[in-house]
């Protein structure tokens, strides 16, 4: 069994991931210490490396819990994926130094083609698409499939405009307290936006959630549209609101 610091050395990342981790049932440490610290046995240490795996290449938290917690989920086509993902890049890598080495040697080597990322962002997506199409079939996405599957042209503009005010209130905020009552009606305001439009946004999914906004640079950028540091502060809000719920 080992300690939370002890895993969090291992694998590279901070005791606060670790203890986030567990607050959003993505891992569960095997058991406790008589002081009550965390203890990570041989099952937490195994799904680290699954959730490990699928943060390498590119998956948000929210996505993972979805796909790991499937009854559907399979391990091994999980790995045989990620291999194939991991071999691409690391060829993208060897043509990189290849041409690095003939820079060296005073070859010309006016050439631009090895840093090309389209092979791996083609084959994460059509990955991505098949992992969620097989394990990430949850009650939220059923639930929202059937809410927008109605939805007319008027109905996704004021979705639309709901949701680009929400966020631009969250960004005339940055910089100030996410704890500020501001901040948390804002968040409530946004928790009820998810629930009315899309699925029935649980204190797990709207954690997930936050944590999507900085985890993924997709949803980084687009929020941050409006203005730098809106995810980050959502992000924060979110936190206090769910800790405090």
């Amino acid at each position: 069994m080992k300690t939370v610091h002890e895993v969090a050395k291992l694998a590279g990342v901070s005791v606060r991931t670790l203890h986030y981790y567990d607050e959003i049932g993505l891992l569960h440490p095997d058991g406790a210490s008589e002081t009550g610290y965390r203890l990570y046995g041989d099952n937490a240490m195994e799904r680290l490396q699954q959730i490990l795996f699928f943060r390498e290449l590119g998956f948000p938290l929210g996505e993972i819990a979805a796909m790991l917690n499937a009854p559907s989920y399979n391990k091994t086509d999980a790995l045989k994926n990620h291999k194939a993902l991991l071999l691409l890049k690391r060829e993208r890598l060897d043509a990189i130094l290849s041409l690095v080495d003939r820079a060296l040697k005073g070859e010309e080597t006016v050439s631009i083609k090895e840093f090309d990322m389209t092979k791996i962002d083609e084959a994460r997506e059509q990955y991505a698409a098949e992992a969620k199409a097989r394990w990430g079939e949850t009650d939220a996405y059923s639930q929202s499939e059937k809410r927008t599957a109605r939805y007319t042209k008027d109905d996704w503009a004021k979705v639309s405009a709901e949701s680009n005010a929400i966020f631009e209130a969250f960004a005339a905020l940055r910089g100030g307290d996410p704890a500020s009552k501001e901040a948390q009606t804002l968040v409530r305001r946004w928790r009820d936006f998810i629930s009315g439009s899309f699925y029935d946004c649980t204190d797990e999914i709207l954690s997930g959630l936050g944590e999507m906004y900085v985890e993924d640079e997709r949803f980084t950028k687009n929020i941050d549209a409006f203005g730098e540091g809106t995810a980050r502060f959502m992000c924060d809000a979110i936190r206090v609101y769910v800790k405090h719920a």
